[in-house]
């Protein structure tokens, strides 16, 4: 009997090589534990100079590494005088490689609150959709569209 390695199914069809997405999961792991961990500078450095953050509860997308960083230095200050943990969980991640070297990621994720000494509550879920650039040997946020469960979108 000839012993195979090969994994069941096709080989290409779109998908990425193992070590580009352990990568990228490295890449969201350690971008979101940043924000988590009230570190809102380092995590806006994660965005491109022109990177766009568009989320449902904003009227208008933020534009620009500066907006990005003011709106996550707020929200981090918020979240310390409100004595809350908030953490992320992204799962099902899916990578596409597009034909000019970029990537476009689209991620589930829980976003997740607990007040000190209290209990955890389930804030929202959201599919996060990503158009990620090639920056200094790792990958940087250029367009990041955040999609809400239960809130209305333009297209329905």
């Amino acid at each position: 009997m000839t012993e195979t390695t090969a994994a069941p199914g096709p080989r290409s069809a779109g998908y990425v090589s193992a070590d580009l997405y352990a990568h990228l999961q490295q890449f969201y792991a350690r971008q979101m534990g940043l924000m988590d961990d009230g570190r809102p500078d380092e995590w806006a450095a994660t965005f491109t100079d022109d990177g766009v953050f568009d989320e449902p509860n904003r009227l208008d997308p933020l534009r620009g590494r500066d907006a990005i960083l003011a709106s996550a230095r707020e929200r981090a200050d918020r979240l310390a005088a409100e004595k809350l943990d908030f953490r992320h969980w992204l799962a099902m991640l899916d990578v596409q490689t597009q034909d000019d070297g970029t990537l476009r990621t689209r991620t589930y994720a829980l976003a997740m609150r607990t007040p000190r000494g209290g209990s955890l509550d389930v804030f929202a879920h959201v599919v996060c959709h990503d158009h990620l650039v090639p920056v200094d040997g790792s990958w940087a946020v250029r367009h990041r569209r955040i999609d809400a469960d239960g809130v209305a979108r333009d297209d329905d």
